[in-house]
C-alpha cells in the first residue's frame, strides 16, 4: 500500500480500553511487540486485578501504563485519553444472555461509555480512534456473505446497544470530523476467552469429562458462525489504526468461511481425540427464538482491499492452539455451571 496512506504507530502512545479482556489483552500484547507505548485501561476493582493482562509475561507488563477505572465516568475517560496518539476502544459488556437480564447496564456501558470515549477523543484531538463493533449488529443474515451495507438488526439488547454505539461513532465522524474507524469482528476465538463463548465452553467441558463424567451441555447446534482466531483479529485492529483510508469506514473482520456449532463441536472433539463424548441440550442455554442469530458469514473484501488484511490461521490451527491453552488453564473454568 502507498506509504502516504499509512500511520506509523511505532513509539506512539496508544490507549486500549478493555485491555484486560479477551481481545484487548491480545491487542495490547501485539501493540507492545510493534513498539508502541501502551496505556492499558482495565475496569477498576478492589483486588487490583488486571484481568487477562495478568497472564502476560512480566517483560510485557513492565512496558505497560495500566490505568484502573470505568468508561462510564467521563472525567476518568478524558484523563485516560489525554496525550494519546491513537485510541482503541474495546471496553464493553459483551455477553448476550446477560443482556437479557441487565439491558440498562448494557446501554450505560456500551452506548454512554462509547460516547464518553468519542467526546474525549474529540477534545483531545487524537490522530485516530478505532471503535469496536460486532457481527451481532447484523442479526440473522438477510443475504450472505454479509457486507458492511447489510441492514442492522437489534435481535438482543446487547446487539441493540452496540448498534447505538456504532451510530454514535458514525455521528461523531460526520458531525465533528472525528477520525474514527469502526471495526466489526465476526466470532473471535482463542486463548483467554471465557466460557460465555461457545468454543471454550465446548473445549473446557470436553477436557473435564475424564474427571467429571458429565456430558457436554450446550444450546442449539444449528446456528452458523464465521470464526476468526484472536491473533488475526488483533492484527485487524492494528491495520485499522494504520490505514488512513479507513477513517469514517465500517470494516468487517472475519474468515469468510462458516460452520455450524454442531460441526465445530465435532472438529473440537476430533482434535481432543474424544469423538464420542455424550452431548446434552439444555433449555437454559438456548436463546429466545426471535433473538437467536441463525447465520453469520462475513464478506471480507473491504478488509482485504483497504487494509491489506486477511487471516493467517486456519480454523483448525486456531482450535488446536485454543485447546492447548485451555488444557493449561482448565482449573479456571467452572464447567459445572452455565456461564451467562
Amino acid at each position: 500500500m502507498n506509504s502516504n496512506k499509512e500511520i506509523d504507530l511505532t513509539n506512539q502512545t496508544v490507549l486500549v480500553t478493555g485491555a484486560g479482556g479477551f481481545i484487548g489483552s491480545h491487542l495490547t500484547e501485539a501493540l507492545v511487540a510493534k513498539g508502541c507505548k501502551v496505556r492499558a485501561l482495565v475496569k477498576y476493582n478492589a483486588r487490583n486485578d488486571w484481568g487477562h493482562l495478568e497472564s502476560l509475561p512480566r517483560e510485557i507488563q513492565s512496558q505497560l501504563e495500566i490505568l484502573s477505572g470505568d468508561i462510564t465516568d467521563p472525567f476518568f475517560v478524558r484523563k485516560a485519553v489525554a496525550g494519546c496518539h491513537t485510541v482503541f476502544h474495546l471496553a464493553a459488556l459483551i455477553g448476550i444472555p446477560y443482556s437479557y437480564i441487565a439491558p440498562q447496564h448494557y446501554v450505560q456501558v456500551n452506548v454512554q461509555g462509547t460516547l464518553n470515549v468519542l467526546e474525549a477523543c474529540r477534545w483531545e484531538s487524537v490522530e485516530k480512534m478505532v471503535h469496536t463493533s460486532t457481527s451481532e449488529t447484523y442479526g440473522t443474515a438477510r443475504y450472505t456473505p454479509i457486507d458492511e451495507a447489510h441492514p442492522l438488526q437489534g435481535q438482543s439488547p446487547y446487539s441493540a446497544s452496540k448498534i447505538g454505539a456504532d451510530k454514535m461513532a458514525e455521528s461523531y465522524h460526520l458531525s465533528f470530523d472525528l477520525p474514527v474507524s469502526t471495526i466489526r469482528p465476526f466470532n473471535t476465538f482463542g486463548p483467554r476467552q471465557s466460557a460465555r463463548a461457545i468454543i471454550p465452553t465446548i473445549i473446557s467441558q470436553a477436557l473435564s469429562y475424564p474427571k467429571t463424567g458429565e456430558p457436554i451441555r450446550l444450546g442449539s447446534l444449528s446456528p452458523v458462525r464465521d470464526f476468526t482466531f484472536v491473533k488475526d483479529t488483533a492484527q485487524g485492529f492494528i491495520r485499522m489504526a494504520e490505514c488512513k483510508a479507513s477513517v469514517g469506514e465500517v470494516i468487517n473482520i472475519g474468515s469468510g468461511q462458516a460452520q455450524t456449532i454442531g460441526d465445530t463441536l465435532k472438529l473440537i472433539l476430533e482434535i481432543i481425540g474424544q469423538p464420542d463424548l455424550p452431548i446434552v441440550t439444555e433449555e437454559q442455554r438456548i436463546r429466545p427464538e426471535k433473538s437467536e442469530v441463525g447465520l453469520l458469514l462475513a464478506n471480507t473484501e473491504k478488509a482485504r482491499e483497504l487494509l491489506n488484511w486477511e487471516p493467517r490461521y486456519t480454523f483448525r490451527e486456531g482450535l488446536a492452539l485454543t485447546v492447548e491453552a485451555i488444557e493449561q488453564s482448565l482449573g479456571q473454568y467452572k464447567t459445572g455451571i452455565y456461564n451467562v
